[in-house]
């Protein structure tokens, strides 16, 4: 409803690996017809997110457009860092979506998660990493023959994770067709 409403606000998604964390939020961004950048806490510097808000600015005011800035492993930013983000969420500059794999109580500076909406993502079940699984082959591998074990055993290896599985697929992929 939040998204549909066109209110968004910023949010923090924490969830393990592979639950769909950067899914939701390109999907967030689509939906709402936002500009989608991401970051990578790990890779991106002080340059890159003064560059990212200025251009948010000008395509707010010239073009009315919204910017999720969506941030990868957000509890790696130092608090400082964090710290930097909090008057263009603000102000509306920026929509912040982080992403992150541990307790946002302890990992998000405190002004930042006062002023998003943590959302906790479980890891998926068998079923959806099966449908997941299946999507994939048949749409980028159809001819690619896998047994049914050997599809059972990657749903299970997989124990929840999305990209685990697919990267399964193109590891099968990959040796069936050296």
């Amino acid at each position: 409803k939040l998204i549909q409403s066109g209110n968004l606000t910023s949010l923090i998604l924490w969830g393990p690996p592979g639950s769909g964390k950067t899914t939701l939020a390109r999907l967030i961004a689509v939906y709402t017809k936002s500009h989608f950048v991401q970051f990578s806490a790990v890779v991106s510097g002080v340059e890159e997110v003064r560059r990212t808000i200025r251009e948010a600015r000008e395509r707010l005011k010239l073009h009315s457009r919204r910017t999720i800035l969506f941030v990868d492993e957000i509890h790696r930013f130092n608090k400082a860092q964090q710290d930097a983000f909090l008057p263009f969420v603000e102000d509306g500059t920026i929509i912040l979506v982080g992403a992150t794999t541990e307790n946002p109580a302890f990992e998000v500076n405190a002004p930042l998660i006062s002023r998003s909406s943590v959302y906790v993502l479980q890891p998926l079940e068998d079923k959806d990493i099966e449908t997941i699984l299946t999507r994939a082959h048949t749409r980028y591998y159809p001819k690619l023959k896998i047994v049914p074990a050997a599809h059972a055993h990657m749903v299970k290896s997989a124990t929840g994770d999305a990209r685990a599985v697919l990267n399964f697929l193109e590891l099968v992929a990959a040796t069936a067709r050296s």
